[in-house]
């Protein structure tokens, strides 16, 4: 099966910057990425809070307007956009699952675990810095504690222990502050000339 109309359109919308166009892709494909997240997960035994799913949803679609949409410059069409998508999203999250794969035993059920399982001090971290643009266009629209924690996780490669020590707020707030930045980035898309 081809690219239907509806998608081409959306395709050529997005690559365009056309308005809402992002917004409409994630609304979308939001599902399809959330399906390819729980079922790697599951796949490969790994338990994910809610935070660590949002985190791999937001990564996705980082990896989707990367490069100026790079991701999505580079589909020929020779499948449907939810086929060549799934491959795009399974390929991030099993790359994310394996960069941050936690020391201790999965059974491991405490919340300070939980917190620690997806961020990693040492891996990661230039996953992290490669979406440079997208982030300090992020930082543009955040001020006070939430714009130092997306600085110190995004830029500085901090682990979520190190940023909480350095802001002085408990580990478990900081996935959510980091959530919420990302969700932002998601409903602002990436048309910063529009402006």
């Amino acid at each position: 099966m081809g690219l239907s109309e509806i998608d081409r359109n959306l395709l050529e919308r997005c690559l365009n910057k056309k308005p809402r166009a992002w917004e409409d892709f994630v609304d979308r494909f939001i599902g399809l990425v959330v399906h390819v997240i729980n079922h790697t997960a599951k796949a490969r035994s790994v338990r994910l809070s809610a935070e660590d799913k949002d985190d791999l949803c937001a990564e996705v679609f980082l990896a989707v307007i990367k490069s100026d949409f790079a991701v999505l410059r580079s589909f020929r069409g020779q499948s449907s956009l939810a086929t060549y998508l799934t491959v795009v999203s399974r390929r991030v999250v099993v790359r994310q699952l394996l960069s941050q794969k936690p020391a201790a035993p999965l059974r491991v059920d405490s919340p300070m675990y939980v917190a620690e399982a997806i961020p990693d001090p040492h891996q990661g971290v230039e996953q992290r810095m490669g979406n440079r643009e997208e982030v300090e266009r992020l930082l543009d629209g955040l001020q006070g504690t939430e714009a130092q924690v997306v600085r110190l996780y995004h830029l500085e490669g901090k682990s979520y222990k190190e940023i909480g020590s350095s802001v002085g707020m408990p580990v478990n707030s900081i996935g959510p502050i980091l959530t919420r930045a990302r969700n932002r980035l998601r409903r602002s898309g990436v048309n910063p000339s529009a402006s």
